[in-house]
């Protein structure tokens, strides 16, 4: 019936066929009539949302792209955007507010019946990525009083407006949180019987003032489909639901990704944001990195002579720097995710250090005897490296393993430190420690060859 009701609407669209269009949407999802929008001229997409009514407007409204929404809220009369902000979970609406300019929230909060205002501007009111911002105060409440019988007559009766019913959440007459109780429980017990007979006064919940990240990592850690939000006092003020935080956990890996890839985080999707503004935010890392590189030849210009007299040396001088800085590249990665993860702390740091410390001999020992058989192996077909090769060899050998082991210190250090510095651990981005094991690969290469080819090359 869907499949039928989705190839139909485009004939609904073109003929403007309003009251059948309004019939075969109300059937679909807001889910469904999102990613249908998405395909839609401009002009199509608004005559689809403005037959919706309020409850599937605002339904639909937050599976758009902000673009999309942003353009909707400049482009609709102003009381269909009251119906639907009316309509819209509070946790939606004040993660759609949140977006908005000052000046335009508080031409939307003048349009919202007082109740609905008041709760807007309570939400708004917590400080930016809190779990008050986060919460919705949809939520089933019971007393402890109360009998399996009353309890099931309340979630029937207001059951339907809440965020979830998996779980009951039973306060005292001041409305302090004393347990969540699952749905389940009240099933399978008599009628007669009283909640603090279920009851075991154990739960777990978040403070309003709580980070979004602690929220992350305790639904994460009690495997909870929705956790209680108290205030300092313990009074329940709403819940947290794993909507949002699945939500919260892909902007956090995007950000981090895209910190990790060598950019500033985009605040809107790729093929959203507007051309300049992504320069800006590439632009920015590029010139650092840039002149980080400047280093690299500051460097080599230290080594001139040495370079002068075994140009030999030159040939591996990619082949060393570019080692290091994907070794460097492969620890940032790995530390940065475990510590996002939980996996490892800040005072694990010891244990990092040695475990790669152990990582960065083995790795360049792999490849130092790699390029030691490369060079053995063409020294016995020509002499392109001359009566040292030996020597070279060697050379190239110890330093890949100097380099390589630099490079993962410095790679797993990195965003440790920068974690303890209280920064974003994501900003110890691969580019960033790749430039940094240059330049100081260059120092370590050199500072080996001097030692081993003392005497014979130099």
């Amino acid at each position: 019936m869907k499949n039928l009701t989705m190839a139909s609407i485009p004939q609904m669209i073109r003929e403007n066929d309003i009251e059948a269009l309004k019939e075969a949407l109300n059937v679909l999802s807001g889910f469904e009539i999102a990613d249908m929008i998405s395909h839609k001229t401009a002009e199509d997409q608004e005559l689809i949302f403005s037959v919706l009514s309020p409850k599937l407007a605002a339904e639909t409204f937050i599976y758009l792209s902000l673009k999309t929404q942003k353009r909707f809220l400049n482009s609709l009369p102003t009381m269909q955007i009251a119906d639907m902000l009316s309509a819209m979970p509070p946790d939606d609406r004040t993660a759609l507010l949140q977006e908005l300019p000052r000046i335009v929230v508080e031409e939307y909060l003048k349009l919202l019946p007082t109740q609905e205002r008041d709760l807007a501007l309570t939400l708004l009111g917590y400080p930016e990525g809190s779990v008050g911002r986060l919460m919705t105060t949809n939520y089933i409440a019971v007393r402890m009083d109360w009998t399996v019988e009353q309890v099931l007559d309340h979630i029937r009766a207001y059951g339907r407006s809440s965020e979830t019913i998996n779980e009951i959440y039973v306060v005292d007459d001041k409305d302090i949180l004393i347990d969540d109780i699952k749905i389940k429980e009240f099933l399978f017990v008599p009628k007669g019987y009283k909640v603090s007979q279920i009851a075991d006064k154990k739960f777990v919940a978040l403070s309003t003032l709580d980070k979004a990240d602690k929220a992350i990592e305790t639904f994460k850690k009690y495997d909870r489909n929705a956790l209680p939000v108290v205030n300092e006092d313990g009074v329940i003020q709403g819940i947290v639901t794993i909507d949002d935080i699945l939500h919260l956990i892909s902007e956090k890996n995007t950000a981090n990704i895209q910190k990790v890839g060598g950019t500033e985080a985009l605040d809107e999707p790729y093929m959203e944001t507007p051309f300049f503004a992504l320069m800006k935010k590439r632009a920015k890392w590029l010139v650092l990195l840039f002149v980080g590189e400047m280093f690299t030849a500051t460097a080599l210009g230290f080594f001139e002579e040495e370079i002068a007299k075994a140009v030999v040396l030159a040939l591996f001088l990619p082949l060393i720097i570019s080692s290091g800085g994907n070794a460097g590249s492969q620890s940032t990665t790995l530390i940065i995710r475990a510590v996002a993860l939980g996996e490892v702390k800040l005072k694990d740091w010891w244990k990092i250090m040695k475990r790669e410390i152990l990582s960065g001999i083995f790795l360049g020992a792999i490849l130092g005897v790699i390029g030691f058989a490369r060079i053995i192996t063409w020294s016995a077909f020509t002499t392109i490296y001359g009566e040292h090769w030996f020597l070279v060899a060697l050379t190239i050998s110890l330093a890949l393993v100097g380099v390589v082991l630099w490079g993962s210190l410095i790679g797993s250090m990195l965003p440790l430190l920068l974690k303890r510095m209280r920064f974003d651990p994501a900003i110890a981005s691969a580019p960033l420690v790749a430039t940094l094991v240059d330049v100081t690969g260059i120092m370590i290469y050199f500072g080996i060859a001097m030692i081993v080819l003392k005497g014979s090359l130099l």
